[in-house]
C-alpha cells in the first residue's frame, strides 16, 4: 500500500488508537476493546489508501474494490453493527467519495461507507454535515512561522489544474478572468516533487491564494495555504470546511460570493481593497490556527503521542459532538414497530 500523504488522515487516526495506553495522554479518545463500552466504534477502512489510482470508479476487475466490498460484508455481519445498525460505527472517507470526510456508516441510503450508490459521488440526500464530520487535508508544503514572514509582492496566487469537473466550472471562468491581471499568478501543474518549491514560492510571496471549487469542496491547496500563511480567497457559496464551530475561517480567509467574483476585474480589485493592517490581522489569526491542520506527529508508522492541538483531537472532538444525535437515532430505531417505514433524517444544510 503506498501512503498518499493527503490522503492520509485515516492513518494518522489509525496510528493514534494503536498507540499503547502509556503514550495516548495526549488523546481526546480513551479505545475500550469491549464494544459494548465504546461510544463509537471505529472500522479502519483505508478506502482511498489502497484504491488504484485511476481505477476508483471500476468495479468489475477491481480488486481494491473486492476488498473493500469483502470488509464491508464482515462489518456488517457483526453484533455491534446490527446493534445500531452502523450508526455508531466510523469511516474515514478521503476524497474517493468526492469529499474529505469521517461517515457515520448506516445514516445513509445503501447502510454504509462503500456501497453509496451507482454514481461515482456520493449524492448529497447521503452526506450530511449533520451526521459526518468533514476533515481536513494533509497539507504537502512546510510550516511557515508568522516571524518568519516576509514582504509579499504578489497579489494573487493559484496553481492547479484549470479543467475539473462538476463543482469545478467557476475555476475556468476565474482563470480566464484572472490570468492576465496585474499581480496575479495562474500557473498550471500541482505541488509534487517537480512543482513543490514553486508552489512553496508562490505562496509564500503573495498576499492572497485563490481556492475556487474543484472536484471536492476543499483540497489540500487550502490548507497548503493556512501553512505558507498565505490568505484564502474561497471562492464557493455552498463549501463546506473542517472543524467549523471550532475554527472561525472569516477570521482569516476572504469569501467572495461567486456571482462577484465572476465580474471582470472585480475580484483583484475587492483583494486591493484590503488595508495592511487587515492583512495582518488575518495572517496573524492564520497563525493561531496553523496546528489544528497538522496530522503528522514525527513518530515512525504515526505511532506515538499526538500533539494536543493537532488535526487528530480535533477529528475525534468533533466526532465527540456527533454521540447525541447517535445515540437519539439508536434509540429512534429501537422502538419502531416491525415494518415500519422512518424517513431518513439526512439534511445537507
Amino acid at each position: 500500500m503506498i501512503l498518499r500523504h493527503k490522503y492520509s488522515a485515516e492513518y494518522w487516526i489509525t496510528g493514534d488508537l494503536i498507540t499503547p495506553p502509556q503514550h495516548r495522554a495526549n488523546s481526546f479518545t480513551k479505545r475500550v476493546l469491549d464494544p459494548l463500552l465504546a461510544d463509537v466504534v471505529f472500522v479502519p477502512f483505508f478506502a482511498t489508501l489502497s484504491a488504484n489510482k485511476g481505477a476508483f470508479r471500476k468495479k468489475h476487475g477491481n480488486d481494491d474494490y473486492k476488498r473493500q466490498r469483502q470488509v464491508m460484508d464482515a462489518v456488517k455481519s457483526t453484533q455491534v453493527w446490527n446493534r445500531s445498525g452502523g450508526r455508531d460505527h466510523v469511516f474515514v472517507l478521503t476524497a474517493l467519495f468526492g469529499r474529505p470526510g469521517g461517515d457515520f456508516g448506516g445514516w445513509s441510503r445503501g447502510g454504509g461507507g462503500s456501497n453509496c450508490g451507482e454514481s461515482d459521488v456520493v449524492p448529497h440526500t447521503q452526506v450530511s454535515v449533520i451526521k459526518d464530520v468533514i476533515v481536513p487535508y494533509m497539507h504537502l508544503l512546510p510550516r511557515l512561522d508568522l516571524s518568519e514572514n516576509k514582504v509579499r509582492h504578489q497579489l494573487l496566487y493559484f496553481k492547479g489544474a484549470k479543467h475539473r469537473h462538476r463543482g469545478g466550472i467557476i475555476r475556468e471562468k476565474l482563470w480566464d478572468l484572472l490570468v492576465s491581471e496585474p499581480g496575479v499568478i495562474m500557473e498550471e501543474g500541482f505541488p509534487n516533487a517537480t512543482g513543490r518549491e514553486q508552489s512553496i514560492k508562490g505562496m509564500r510571496t503573495s498576499e492572497f491564494c485563490l481556492h475556487p471549487a474543484g472536484d471536492t469542496p476543499t483540497s489540500c491547496r487550502l490548507f497548503d495555504a493556512i501553512q505558507s500563511l498565505c490568505i484564502p480567497v474561497i471562492v464557493s457559496d455552498i463549501i463546506e470546511l473542517p472543524f467549523e464551530g471550532m475554527v472561525d475561517y472569516a477570521e482569516f480567509s476572504v469569501f467572495p460570493a461567486v456571482n462577484d467574483a465572476r465580474k471582470p476585474s472585480w475580484l483583484g480589485n475587492h483583494l486591493q481593497s484590503f488595508s495592511k493592517e487587515q492583512k495582518d490581522r488575518f495572517r496573524q489569526n492564520m497563525a493561531q490556527v496553523q496546528p489544528i491542520f497538522v496530522y503528522d506527529n514525527g513518530h515512525p508508522g504515526g505511532i506515538g503521542p499526538i500533539p494536543v492541538d493537532g488535526a487528530v483531537n480535533h477529528i475525534w472532538k468533533k466526532v465527540h459532538q456527533k454521540l447525541p444525535m447517535i445515540k437519539e437515532a439508536i434509540i429512534r430505531e429501537r422502538r419502531k414497530p416491525p415494518g415500519a417505514s422512518v424517513p431518513r433524517r439526512c439534511h445537507c444544510t
